[in-house]
């Protein structure tokens, strides 16, 4: 297939429809791990700037009614979350227009601050309110919203798990497993896929991390703003507190990670215990996939940003692994073969 990408003067001019003015400043902005692009044009009109997001080809022939990005926009648009508006649309032409949040991240925002104990405190304190919000607005399922038709089954666990053992155990790092290593972590993988799945499912971002959350100005104080939503779907309830707190990019001492639990115990009316049990179990298979999911963002799409972030989720995966006697069977084996999990 032919990849037919917009040119500037067509970002440009898609930009205009939106905001008037007539400035042409197209900036292209930092890309993670997502196939679109996003573009930041000014064009000194009402408002200055928007924001153009790049779809790629295979997008483009899609249903705005199901698209899954405008899709499940909507939906948190229509309960007050607060996500990125949708200023214009053209799926067959390869962009969407987007409101301007800034550049200020979560993550940035701390190292603006120094990460000291209290904008930890107050930047987490929202970002967890906004976890709590994201679950109660699922609480009202909308048939029509595709995050409702998708779920963090056991199927889908179990093959995030043996993504990891693919791409990184095996592709990254050459492991020849013997049988009876291959059958502690087979059975392993198993019974943490099992536990997380009979989770009672609630609505879950899949991806609450710090990269995906504006600091943006607000009357009074700063808010948050949510990105990268498209792929929300059902799953356990610790999902995205252990995408928040276990985050590949910013690292939080024990301490504060035991107070921010602590707080989302609170707000949902839930055991600590047994509360902090589930975040590590979750804190395993989410950052072992996390771990493989670098290697093959590396060797399938030629991105190899990601790859210092390995041995952060490595490290979380042992810290987890240790309070979890369990799967000591699990962490011995693996550690033979990752020294990033001998701690």
């Amino acid at each position: 297939m032919e990849v037919v990408t917009p040119s500037p003067e067509a970002i440009v001019a898609f930009a205009r429809g939106i905001t008037g003015g007539q400035g042409t400043e197209l900036k292209l902005l930092a890309g993670q791990a997502s196939t679109r692009r996003y573009h930041r044009v000014r064009t000194n009109g009402s408002p200055l700037t928007c924001i153009v997001m790049e779809l790629p080809q295979e997008d483009r022939s899609s249903a705005e009614s199901t698209y899954p990005f405008l899709n499940v926009q909507r939906f948190l648009g229509r309960g007050g979350y607060p996500v990125p508006k949708v200023l214009k649309v053209a799926l067959s032409a390869g962009m969407i227009g987007l409101d301007d949040l800034g550049d200020q991240t979560l993550e940035l925002a701390l190292v603006a601050n120094g990460h000291s104990d209290a904008s930890v405190c107050d930047l987490y304190g929202k970002a967890i309110r906004l976890i709590g919000s994201l679950q109660q607005l699922g609480k009202t399922p909308d048939d029509t919203c595709v995050a409702f038709s998708r779920r963090f089954d056991f199927k889908l666990l179990r093959w995030e798990l043996d993504h990891f053992r693919e791409w990184l155990l095996i592709e990254d790092r050459g492991a020849a497993l013997t049988a009876a290593e291959s059958a502690v972590i087979e059975t392993s993988f198993d019974q943490i896929a099992q536990e997380l799945a009979a989770q009672p499912p609630v609505l879950v971002h899949r991806d609450f991390q710090s990269r995906n959350l504006m600091v943006v100005p607000g009357t009074s104080s700063t808010e948050l703003r949510v990105l990268d939503f498209q792929d929300a779907l059902l799953g356990p309830r610790i999902y995205d507190i252990v995408a928040l707190l276990r985050d590949s990019y910013v690292e939080l001492s024990s301490s504060q990670i035991a107070e921010l639990i602590q707080s989302f115990c609170e707000q949902s009316g839930s055991s600590y215990d047994t509360t902090r049990r589930l975040f590590m179990i979750q804190t395993a298979q989410r950052k072992l996939k996390d771990a493989g999911r670098f290697v093959f963002i590396d060797r399938k799409r030629g991105n190899p940003g990601f790859l210092p972030c390995i041995p952060l989720s490595l490290k979380y995966v042992a810290e987890a692994l240790a309070e979890l006697p369990e799967f000591s069977d699990l962490w011995t084996v693996l550690s033979r073969h990752l020294p990033e999990l001998r701690i």
